[in-house]
């Protein structure tokens, strides 16, 4: 009977499982260099960066990164982006979840823009040391 509930689960899992998919005609890097990373209590930290976001030029973000499970190497973050190419101006919210490997930070996000209710999928590497921040930035197809 067990081996049956897990095959069952198992099979049920599988069909309603999701491809997420790079839209590689669209996908573009964002370069960030970190400008100011602070706490206010010692647990979560908050981060602000400016850079280059690719189609969408000049970027500001800033991160509150948390630790809610109380992990030693992940955590999540939430945090907002602001644009402006000439007269146009995109806002965006962040979220999703960091893991430490090595002396980097890998992070994962799904975005939601302003730019016709764009949702971004977003992966990158933060390096403290460096004070850099690297991503691939893609419309979720």
């Amino acid at each position: 009977m067990k081996k049956l509930f897990y095959l069952l689960f198992f099979a049920t899992t599988l069909s309603f499982a999701q491809d997420i998919e790079w839209d590689s005609k669209t996908t573009f890097e964002a370069i960030f260099d970190i400008d100011a990373v602070h706490t206010r209590d010692g647990i979560n930290y908050e981060l602000s960066a400016s850079g280059d976001a690719g189609p969408y030029g000049k970027a500001y973000i800033s991160y509150v990164f948390t630790n809610y499970n109380n992990s030693t190497s992940n955590g999540e973050f939430t945090g907002f982006a602001w644009t402006q190419m000439g007269e146009d101006i995109v806002k965006a919210t962040l979220q999703g979840v960091y893991r430490k490997e090595g002396k980097v930070f890998k992070m994962y996000s799904y975005d939601n823009t302003t730019d016709d209710n764009k949702i971004m999928i977003v992966s990158g590497v933060v390096d403290f040391v460096a004070q850099t921040m690297k991503f691939k930035v893609s419309p979720l197809k």
